[in-house]
């Protein structure tokens, strides 16, 4: 595997498969991106869009640790669906990859589940909002945690407590139920992707769409929740990663997320910090560039905390695109990784 002078993958997880869909050639590349869903595609994408520089035994070592991969875990003694599952899982990880073995390993044909999350979320809101909410909060979990909150935020305001609740209350769907479902929404749209397996929702999904809502609206559901149960909301709190989270992120990371982002956000983001966060940023940031950003922290003035609240959901998006990644390791509250 390459790697840089601090003896680091010189690549990360994205740009290695990039860099072997691209040694593959396009129609080959074309036939992989087929299987992988708009997350991956919008990942594996924007690494090829981002390589540069790419020398001939870069290629080289990621199509000979690909080979080795494949010498290591032959399918000689192994079930066809391990193979794969492990083969995947070793190269994109657990989380990236358990999308991609549902579609291979599960067989399923283009379903409506799975299409939607190829619509911009306020043409999903429109499609299901005169459903049952327990059937919306099962389209809802099926989303990526962005694509859910944005298609939260269409909804109206007096559903979305009651839909996180049920989101954090779900303890998976029947098979049969679910592809009933499927297959009604598949009427309603043509999609070329596939259903997942029947385990949705749950506390964690419910935290990872609130970690995605706008700060008035977050506040404004967990009371609703709150009210309805208090116990349910401490849990989705407890897994939830907010802002001040970040003083768990160790060194190397903050230093990898400062590089991703604006002086202008960190300013407006860090008005509404305490000043353990504070130091930890400036702790990790050159002498006078901690130097520069005091500054321009004295010299803001007053700011209002939508934008305040605004600054830190930009920044913490960006925290998760590198989490997602492989660049950096988020901890909740309760002092696990997330995403």
């Amino acid at each position: 595997m390459p790697m840089d002078n601090d003896n680091k993958p010189k690549y990360s997880g994205a740009e290695r498969v990039a860099i072997f869909m691209m040694s593959l050639g396009e129609e080959y590349a074309a036939e992989l991106l087929r299987y992988m869903g708009p997350k991956e595609v919008q990942r594996i994408g924007g690494a090829m869009a981002s390589l540069e520089r790419v020398t001939r035994s870069d290629i080289d070592a990621v199509l000979r640790e690909f080979s080795e991969l494949i010498h290591d875990q032959t399918a000689l003694g192994i079930g066809a669906d391990d193979y794969v599952r492990n083969l995947l899982c070793a190269a994109l990880g657990e989380d990236k990859a358990s999308g991609l073995i549902d579609r291979i390993l599960l067989g399923r044909n283009s379903k409506g589940l799975e299409a939607l999350k190829w619509l911009d979320a306020r043409a999903i809101s429109e499609i299901i909002r005169h459903e049952h909410p327990q059937i919306v909060a099962i389209v809802i979990s099926h989303l990526d945690p962005d694509q859910a909150a944005e298609t939260l935020s269409y909804l109206p305001e007096r559903m979305q407590s009651d839909l996180i609740l049920r989101i954090a209350t779900l303890d998976g769907v029947q098979p049969a139920a679910l592809q009933e479902l499927d297959e009604i929404l598949e009427s309603q749209l043509s999609g070329k992707n596939t259903a997942k397996s029947s385990m949705v929702g749950g506390l964690q999904a419910a935290a990872n769409i609130l970690n995605f809502m706008e700060g008035a609206r977050e506040t404004a559901i967990m009371e609703g929740i709150t009210q309805v149960d208090a116990d349910l909301s401490e849990r989705i709190q407890e897994l939830m990663f907010i802002f001040a989270n970040l003083i768990d992120v160790d060194d190397r990371g903050i230093q990898t997320l400062l590089r991703e982002v604006s002086t202008e956000s960190l300013v407006l983001a860090l008005k509404g910090a305490d000043d353990d966060l504070k130091d930890k940023i400036f702790k990790n940031m050159s002498k006078r560039a901690a130097e520069m950003l005091r500054e321009d922290l004295e010299a803001k003035g007053p700011v209002r905390v939508s934008d305040v609240e605004a600054a830190q959901k930009e920044i913490l998006a960006v925290a998760r695109r590198l989490a997602e990644s492989g660049d950096i390791v988020l901890g909740g509250k309760g002092g696990e990784a997330m995403l």
